[in-house]
């Protein structure tokens, strides 16, 4: 049984996106129970219509919410111990719940995040991983905005985690990992992006396969399982591929709808539409998983709607269900054994 708790009151709608979400995540995992951490008064009107989900749900009352605008140090001092985003990361600290999901301030839940369940041993900075549609399937992609820059050794973690991640979500043994670039030849890009690519061939790790350096137009292609970059370029491509698929949606609307032609010829071509349209949706990717902590947590978009929220569920189910936390431990521990320098004559 996988025990999930929810910061009900995080995101631009709250519980009216929040709990709706949940009651169609039970749908699809009906062996889930969820802990949700919010303001009484505004969750049980909202949870009175999905029977089936009160039934699965215990609710905790707390008075505080975290504001989408708020500064992450406003919302530690205002926050801790009391909100609903607190209580919800705190539930992973304490053994009450297996993995938090919150649609509230990322900057503000990184901190809470990380204030409350810690780095893991030998990672200096989390990262937040999503999982990006391609040509191929799926790939993750990582930092999309958990922290901005990343020194070579950086990248390395991320590129330990994001594998681990890619076993877990796509059972595979040794996933390809690439590092963003603005080429694909060896001499090109900064000095870190360099020395990244330099640690990873010299790994030599079993856990994953070091591709090499991937550009912007790779990430669409799926050439690899795990894209690493750092957070400010991470973000800015997460925002540019959703704003654009949005914008290819609008098009092949107005288009559809422009003449009776396209009108008529939509109606035979609705099936393979209704695909496209699925595939362009964002809220079907939705749900970031900030990696590098004593503990999971999934990052909803604030704006999504109930579909999107179930989705971002639906990330933290398989991440438990997979094991992503006991991976990326093994995975860091044997690559740090091997840089230990061997024992010398006086140690045996």
């Amino acid at each position: 049984m996988i025990k999930i708790s929810l910061d009900v009151m995080g995101g631009d709608f709250g519980p009216e996106v929040v709990i709706p979400g949940a009651a169609k995540a039970l749908e699809r995992h009906p062996e889930v129970t969820f802990v949700l951490y919010g303001q009484r008064e505004k969750c049980e009107p909202f949870l009175e219509r999905f029977p089936k989900l009160k039934e699965r749900s215990e609710l905790h009352h707390c008075d505080v919410a975290i504001g989408m605008d708020e500064k992450p140090s406003q919302a530690l001092r205002r926050g801790r111990n009391v909100s609903s985003m607190w209580l919800a990361i705190d539930a992973v600290k304490e053994g009450k719940a297996d993995v938090a999901v919150s649609a509230g301030n990322t900057g503000a839940l990184m901190a809470m995040a990380m204030f409350c369940l810690r780095m893991m041993p030998n990672i200096e900075r989390p990262a937040i991983a999503g999982i990006w549609p391609t040509a191929r399937g799926e790939s993750i992609v990582l930092d999309i905005g958990a922290t901005i820059g990343a020194d070579a050794r950086q990248l390395l973690d991320f590129a330990l985690m994001g594998g681990a991640m890619a076993r877990a979500l796509f059972d595979i043994e040794s996933p390809t990992v690439g590092l963003l670039n603005v080429g694909a030849e060896e001499v090109k890009g900064n000095e870190e992006v360099k020395e990244a690519g330099r640690l990873l061939r010299e790994a030599n790790l079993s856990s994953l396969t070091y591709y090499g350096f991937v550009e912007g137009d790779d990430l669409g292609k799926g050439t690899v399982d795990v894209v690493v970059t750092e957070g400010f370029t991470g973000n800015i491509a997460l925002k540019a591929a959703e704003g654009t698929a949005r914008q290819m949606a609008a098009f092949l609307k107005m288009a559809m709808s422009r003449t009776l032609m396209a009108k008529i010829g939509y109606l035979f071509a609705r099936g393979a539409f209704r695909m496209l349209r699925d595939k362009l949706d964002p809220r079907k990717s939705n749900g970031g998983v900030f990696l590098g902590l004593n503990g999971i947590v999934i990052k909803s978009h604030g704006g999504t709607d109930a579909e999107g929220y179930a989705a971002a569920i639906d990330v933290a189910y398989d991440m438990v269900k997979n094991g992503l936390s006991k991976k990326i431990e093994n995975d860091l521990k044997i690559y740090h054994a091997g840089q230990q320098p061997p024992a010398g004559p006086e140690a045996a």
